[in-house]
């Protein structure tokens, strides 16, 4: 049934050996998407929380992968950095960046990944509102995982002010382009909307 998919498995191996190839495939694309994506970093003097592309690139791979898939690559992608490879925002690595200040976001990624994926497999990506609430959920888990983390080190009287208005315009620009980008993937491949 179309609804029950992720973009990604309309090319999927119907062979269970080449089908599995195509999934670790697609879980490392989809790392080294976020990794790319969490280049374009703005950091803001006032909060240890910078602006970057990598929550458009956790919930566009969660999404277009699929929930297992998505939240594999943000997986793998976090393990990448836990290693030392320099794939964190602004080029930084390191397991102590993970239980950092922003360690919340990062944790937020994974449970964002796999519901937008799992909304994606329930055909919330074929039209642009369904999009839109599919996208702003998974974003809400990772401001309530980040916010809930840097609790702990910034003053509740900052918390909001460091850790959520400053990134709302950039999370409000990311689903706009989400909710064109999607339902325009569907339609490019002659998939009816849901």
């Amino acid at each position: 049934m179309l609804s029950s998919l992720a973009l990604a498995d309309l090319w999927r191996p119907q062979t269970q050996r080449h089908a599995r190839t195509y999934d670790l495939g697609l879980v490392l694309t989809g790392s080294l998407l976020i990794a790319v994506c969490a280049q374009i970093a703005f950091p803001l003097p006032f909060t240890p929380v910078p602006v970057t592309g990598q929550t458009f690139a956790v919930l566009l791979v969660g999404m277009a992968l699929g929930a297992w898939r998505g939240a594999a690559s943000v997986l793998l992608y976090l393990t990448e950095a836990a290693v030392g490879l320099p794939v964190l925002a602004g080029g930084k690595a390191g397991s102590a960046l993970l239980f950092g200040a922003t360690g919340g976001y990062l944790i937020g990624f994974v449970l964002a990944a796999w519901l937008a994926g799992r909304l994606a497999e329930r055909g919330w990506d074929r039209s642009p509102l369904s999009t839109v609430f599919a996208m702003t959920l998974s974003t809400t888990v990772i401001f309530l995982c980040g916010l809930a983390w840097l609790s702990a080190f910034v003053p509740p009287k900052n918390l909001l002010a460091f850790g959520l208005f400053p990134f709302l315009p950039g999370a409000v620009l990311k689903i706009a382009l989400a909710a064109v980008l999607l339902p325009s993937a569907w339609k490019l491949l002659g998939q009816p909307p849901r």
